[in-house]
């Protein structure tokens, strides 16, 4: 079995619809091809991506009280026992597909605005296992721990924990505050994993500066310090104090990407925790996950069989 991994962070229900282009006019009805209802949130993708690449995993969460609460805890029995329970209702993350692959998301706050600091730690061994990488990702969408997530990051360093991080994009955008909030975690961390568009937010650079703005990410961070960047269909980007790494993504009949860059961020931890260097654990990852999006339903292939 692969090397483990702790996801901490958002999960709820997916609701996927579209393809949606342009925006409807108010008071207008639109008839979709596509809908699907599936377990997700970003902490939830990423677990369900590496279970079935053969990783042990943990999934750090909460729920909402009603049936569709039960219904994710239902999804994944091992690891819902510890589950806080909310009352708020579940939330249901309503992804909106366009047909230029892009996606909008809807997202109330209902569960997820009572994960806090005291239900992960209730959820977290005294210790990681040897290799053992947590993933913090849905800050934004779970308010009542993001005040905290520098102690929280600070515990899972002193339990032995390498600790990534995946930000997600901020309500309201990257306001002068929110970046003076977001870049310590980020320095903090071990693993930093972008999308471009969050990467350039954070560091206020226009589009088309991809690798300028990893670079002066990368300036700021740590000696071991790794930084990805996923560039949605041209691929993705690593980078290190010593590396640079560029993957091209290939051509596939898409059928969705939402959490696309969840499943991505579980398939890159899980090549490096396996050893692969940089640029061949950035490429794989680009290779599942694009494998990934053009499934339906969804089928999380082992990471041994990525690169065949």
């Amino acid at each position: 079995m692969s090397p483990a991994l702790t996801c901490i962070g958002n999960v709820n229900a997916d609701l996927i619809i579209g393809p949606v282009m342009p925006w409807p006019q108010p008071g207008t009805e639109v008839l979709l091809d596509h809908q699907d209802l599936r377990f997700g949130g970003s902490a939830g993708n990423s677990a369900l991506a590496a279970h079935g690449f053969g990783a042990e995993v943990r999934l750090i969460a909460n729920r909402g009280s009603d049936i569709l609460g039960q219904w994710l805890a239902d999804a994944m029995p091992e690891h819902s026992a510890g589950w806080a329970v909310s009352a708020r209702p579940t939330v249901i993350s309503v992804g909106i597909s366009h047909p230029d692959g892009e996606r909008t998301f809807l997202t109330p706050a209902g569960h997820l605005a009572d994960f806090c600091l005291k239900d992960v730690l209730a959820q977290l061994p005294a210790a990681a296992r040897p290799g053992e990488v947590a993933l913090l990702s849905g800050v934004f969408v779970t308010p009542a721990l993001a005040p905290d997530y520098d102690g929280l990051i600070a515990t899972l360093k002193h339990r032995s924990f390498r600790v990534a991080l995946d930000t997600g994009w901020p309500d309201g955008g990257w306001t002068a505050a929110t970046r003076a909030r977001a870049l310590p975690w980020v320095q903090a961390c071990d693993i930093i994993l972008f999308n471009e568009v969050e990467l350039l937010g954070l560091m206020q650079m226009a589009a088309a500066a991809v690798e300028r703005a990893g670079h002066s990410l990368m300036a700021m961070l740590g000696a071991d310090a790794i930084l990805v960047v996923k560039t949605g269909p041209a691929g993705a980007q690593g980078f290190t104090h010593s590396d640079h790494a560029v993957a091209s993504a290939p051509t596939v009949a898409v059928i969705d990407t939402i959490g696309a860059g969840d499943v991505f961020n579980a398939a890159f931890l899980m090549a490096l925790a396996a050893g692969r260097h940089l640029g061949s654990a950035v490429q794989e990852a680009v290779q599942v996950t694009s494998r990934i999006i053009a499934s339906h339903p969804r089928r999380y292939q082992r990471i041994s069989k990525a690169a065949e």
